[in-house]
């Protein structure tokens, strides 16, 4: 029997994707039409030997007791949210339910971060993991990345013969290796903290930096796609990639016809890859795609062109409008003939195994980055205007045009 335990952290963290987390918690917010910790269940639930999900993190349980129960109708694992009483560290909350987890005697469990997006090859990581069950600990997938990028992750000096993490560093001063850390692990036992703090544990830190170099610890390299959702700019960037992975493993999650409300008997056009929510009404003279995701009860009205962009539930984006590289947020609202559009930050396509940036928001000189444009839930952006590289917070109504400010 297996378990996994997915790490969602709490309302502290993830300030760098507000204004989107304000209304929603971040491990919900919806990628490619479903919550992100979906993502994860669906991929740990295909393991057949999986018994139980555990969510560990500090949101008050109301926030997230009606997706669990949501998910738990579509799987026959079961799945359960434990509350942390403080911000315990990435591996204090494991400590500190510890005997949950170890409750059924597990054979080992599956541990992965709620902020990673991933095409988890799960069962390839725990038939590597059995191979060397006699010495392995922990587990690490692990992908190369460039020699600029890895001083942002996890870094680990990597045996290429038998596989076994010689060397890790959380987030080095100065260059170890290209290959990093992907945030899931397949592991068999526990730290008993750091020594300093009563339950509160890094499981970088204080779990895998000392078990490097004792033959305990192993990396599986792969070369599936994989990114961290820290900013907005990576929704966008990850919404691409699931949707391009439901054309193997969920066509059906893909719209190809929608009928408008213009003509009934003709389709909208779309440019794949497209998610469209069956409560969604789409017009037939507007043209979606690609990699757009749209969620329940949106409206589009007639000529609307929408590209590379998230629309959450309830949006309405009217006649004519123009929507790329944005997210629109909840019960927000696009008039006439509107253009609301950002500037992707996708990983450099000239460099090899570049990952996705998450640039700061403002430059050295105190201006705003040029990134993709967010309107938080219930913004009213009016007709005829431009919005361009902007960030508008929860409850605003818009009276003119913007170029790269925050509009608070």
């Amino acid at each position: 029997m297996l378990k996994a335990v997915i790490l969602i952290g709490g309302p502290q963290k993830g300030t760098r994707f507000r204004p989107l987390s304000l209304d929603i918690p971040k491990p919900l917010f919806p990628v490619a039409g479903l919550p992100l910790i979906q993502h994860h269940i669906e991929a740990i639930a295909a393991v057949p030997a999986v018994k139980e999900i555990l969510l560990i993190g500090y949101y008050p349980s109301q926030q997230m007791q009606d997706f669990v129960n949501n998910v738990q109708q579509q799987h026959s694992v079961v799945i359960r949210y434990l509350q942390e009483f403080t911000t315990l560290g990435t591996a204090g909350g494991m400590y500190h339910f510890r005997d949950q987890i170890r409750c059924g005697n597990p054979e080992a469990f599956f541990v992965m971060n709620g902020d990673v997006c991933a095409d988890f090859p799960l069962t390839e990581l725990y038939e590597f993991h059995k191979e060397r069950k006699d010495k392995a600990l922990v587990t690490i997938m692990a992908a190369e990345t460039t020699k600029q990028q890895c001083l942002q992750y996890g870094c680990m000096i990597i045996d290429k013969e038998t596989c076994e993490v010689k060397h890790y560093v959380e987030k080095p001063n100065t260059y170890i290796s290209t290959m990093i850390n992907c945030g899931y692990f397949n592991v068999l036992r526990y730290s008993n903290g750091n020594g300093k703090d009563a339950g509160y544990i890094q499981f970088e830190r204080d779990v895998l930096a000392p078990l490097a170099g004792t033959g305990q610890v192993f990396a599986l390299e792969v070369g599936h796609w994989w990114s961290q959702l820290k900013t907005a700019c990576a929704a966008i960037y990850a919404n691409r990639h699931y949707l391009q992975l439901y054309r193997t493993k969920h066509p059906e999650r893909l719209a190809t016809a929608v009928c408008g409300a213009g003509d009934s008997t003709a389709p909208c056009l779309i440019i794949p890859d497209v998610h469209i929510h069956p409560t969604a009404t789409v017009h037939s003279s507007a043209t979606i795609g690609p990699n757009v995701s749209i969620g329940p009860n949106v409206v589009i009205g007639p000529g609307v062109r929408i590209k590379e962009s998230i629309i959450l539930a309830g949006a309405t984006v009217e006649d004519h409008s123009l929507v790329l590289h944005s997210i629109i947020g909840r019960n927000s609202r696009v008039g006439k003939w509107a253009r609301v559009e950002g500037t992707p930050s996708d990983p450099d396509p000239n460099k090899p195994f570049a990952k996705m940036e998450n640039p700061p928001l403002f430059n050295s000189e105190g201006k705003l980055n040029p990134s993709i444009t967010i309107l938080g839930c219930f913004v009213s952006v009016p007709s005829e205007t431009i919005l361009l590289n902007s960030i508008v917070l929860p409850h605003k109504e818009l009276s003119r045009s913007f170029k790269n400010e925050i509009i608070l």
